[in-house]
């Protein structure tokens, strides 16, 4: 009786798909960046190729057009790099290009640092616009008859852009009175991206603790020249931000997954960074424990189907 029971609350207990669907919004980053190379000419092509006597088709060119390390397109590269950074922090996989899924609790915090990132890109693209008359000038120096004025606009402000929106992911409602049956297929199909986007969020999951734990377990076992090899703070850092997040984003939809990533967090809670430096039985142990989650979670990942994670166009 009581294992009828069971079976009856399985059978009214949401799919893991349908509570990703329920729980999350679809989130996408858009941005804008202007190219820094430029193919060659077939006339430069041409050339270049004389000098070395090759055949032209065979060769493929570009020039540079101003200097990438320049500390004002750096600093506006590094917030291109925190915008990413942030949408995919925040978000889970999808299976569609260019989409992630964003817990509807988490919208308007990501609405706000997004708002924020924007501020801070246009500020930055002020700065460099103020400073890419230098960067003409040397890339004038730098390229000599390569060099082309109107590969260059008289200002960059408008080259750049980060924004964001939040797609619809599932079937219109409109859908439903036109045609019922097409509406049900539609729903389905959604049904089945989502249960395919579990599978994907725990692949993508097992693997990224799997880098860690690896790297951080390598870093702390055997020496170089008779003295340990040296790690860096954020090895464990790296860690513990991946804990939290796994811990917020998660659905709870693989035990086995769960039951690792909660091995790996008491392996280095409470751990020292410098403690792993001058203890070497410490190290040792903590080595070892973190070489037996990676195996673990290296046969959990063998044991399912890999999943294309980077999709082309469809």
């Amino acid at each position: 009786m009581s294992t009828m029971l069971e079976d009856r609350v399985t059978q009214n207990q949401p799919s893991h798909g349908t509570r990703l669907q329920a729980e999350t919004t679809a989130a996408r980053l858009h941005i804008r960046w202007p190219g820094t190379r430029k193919s060659l000419s077939r006339d430069q092509k041409l050339q270049a190729a004389g000098a070395f006597d090759a055949d032209s088709r065979t060769l493929s060119a570009a020039k540079r057009l101003f200097d990438t390390s320049h500390p004002s397109f750096r600093a506006v590269s590094a917030i291109k790099t925190k915008a990413s950074a942030l949408w995919k922090g925040m978000t889970l996989p999808y299976i569609e290009p260019g989409v992630r899924l964003l817990r509807r609790g988490d919208v308007s915090e990501f609405d706000d640092r997004m708002i924020v990132i924007q501020v801070e890109l246009s500020e930055a693209v002020d700065e460099l616009d103020l400073s890419f008359a230098e960067l003409v000038d040397q890339a004038r120096n730098q390229l000599g008859h390569l060099f082309d004025p109107t590969d260059y606009p008289d200002s960059v402000s408008d080259l750049f852009g980060i924004t964001w929106d939040f797609p619809s992911v599932t079937p219109p409602a409109y859908l439903r009175t036109v045609n019922p049956e097409l509406y049900e297929q539609e729903c389905q199909r959604v049904k089945a991206k989502f249960a395919e986007a579990v599978e994907l969020a725990e692949q993508t999951f097992a693997e990224e603790l799997s880098q860690l734990v690896g790297h951080l377990a390598e870093r702390l076992s055997g020496s170089v020249d008779g003295k340990p090899k040296v790690f860096r703070d954020s090895a464990i850092a790296n860690l513990n931000e991946f804990f939290g997040r796994f811990q917020h984003l998660n659905i709870g939809s693989n035990d086995d997954l769960n039951q690792l990533v909660e091995n790996a967090r008491q392996v280095i809670t409470g751990v020292d960074p410098q403690d792993l430096r001058v203890r070497s039985s410490l190290r040792e142990r903590v080595a070892r424990s973190l070489t037996e989650v990676e195996t673990s979670l290296d046969e959990l990942m063998t044991d399912r189907p890999r999943r294309n994670i980077i999709r082309g166009p469809r």
